[in-house]
């Protein structure tokens, strides 16, 4: 059994319930005393895991001094936050603790992965990722699910594999960690785009063919930037971007909904909340431009969310691409 801090209080909460469950000593923390206050006060956090009890074993606190002498140290972090935290919590990182990354984007303005940002501001520690199809309401849920777990150190990912694994969480290690962390990123501007077509009312084969090319894209964008092409063929590529297309559980799938329904895309992320594809869209764009990778469906969502174009028009311009083979790679 270990001792896991877990920093973030929306999907760190639902891996707080498992890892509880299953015998381990859980410290949640939350930068917001009000979060906590209510999570403790309902006995549930209503707001995103609503019926589900959070067990009082679980100690939750806005000190980062929680993450002191912890075996497991989890970032469960927007992206945005996850340097900000990183620089914050340092003083009280021991250097053997084990630092795992489950968030999924990249860092704005300097277009890093996110366990690049951690190992900038904690070089002392090892930094793992654990990935994959795995929606917190069904984690907290106990309902089986399997991810993958990679670190540069493949001693660390058994370690985790062995001390975080149980009867409803199964975890593969695999050791791309740039294919993993990228598959995972990558995935959520094409669920962004699934729910997009899903809110202008088209049907079944327009979201296959969107999540088939859209891994194609993944595919190629990953090994220009160093990815293993097989890696995209595992849970941490085509199985995340299958449960983060087709579920309602989705917040990239949700606030494409209201974007396909006519709300402007500013104002449909702001009603769903952290939508990491909306972001990683502009910067999957910047970085396939930089490196001369064709990426048409990243391309169109950015019209589509920076730029004003209509969904139906970006619809219309990618069915109007010159004929080519699947085969071909770029």
């Amino acid at each position: 059994m270990a001792n896991i801090t877990v920093l973030g209080c929306g999907f760190g909460t639902a891996l707080s319930i498992m890892w509880d469950k299953y015998g381990h000593n859980v410290t949640a923390w939350s930068k917001y005393k009000e979060e906590i206050d209510a999570i403790q006060g309902d006995g549930e956090h209503k707001k995103l895991l609503p019926g589900v009890i959070v067990p009082p074993t679980i100690g939750f606190t806005t000190d980062l001094s929680c993450a002191t002498g912890a075996d497991i140290l989890v970032f469960a972090i927007p992206s945005k936050f996850v340097r900000e935290v990183a620089v914050t919590v340092k003083p009280y990182v021991n250097k053997d603790t084990i630092i795992i990354n489950v968030g999924k984007g990249f860092e704005e303005g300097t277009n890093k992965r996110l366990s690049e940002v951690i190992s900038e501001e904690l070089p002392d520690n090892t930094v793992a990722v654990l990935t994959g199809p795995s929606h917190a309401e069904e984690i907290a849920r106990n309902i089986p699910t399997t991810v993958v777990c990679t670190s540069k150190d493949e001693n660390c990912a058994r370690y985790i594999q062995e001390t975080l694994q149980n009867e409803r969480f199964r975890i593969y290690v695999n050791s791309d960690t740039i294919g993993c962390e990228l598959g995972g990123a990558l995935k959520n501007p094409i669920a962004l785009c699934c729910g997009i077509v899903e809110g202008l009312g088209l049907g079944d084969n327009t979201i296959a063919a969107l999540m088939t090319r859209g891994l194609a894209e993944i595919t190629r964008l990953g090994v220009a930037m160093g990815a293993k092409r097989e890696t995209f063929n595992g849970l941490s590529g085509v199985g995340d971007l299958i449960v983060t297309c087709t579920s309602n559980h989705s917040r990239n799938h949700r606030a494409g909904l209201l974007i396909g329904e006519g709300i402007p895309a500013e104002e449909a992320v702001r009603r769903v909340g952290t939508v990491e594809g909306y972001q990683c869209a502009k910067i999957a764009y910047d970085i396939a431009k930089k490196l001369n990778v064709s990426v048409p469906i990243i391309e169109q969502l950015c019209e589509v969310c920076y730029n004003g174009r209509s969904p139906i028009e970006s619809v219309v311009k990618l069915m109007g691409r010159p004929s080519k083979a699947e085969e071909e790679v770029f």
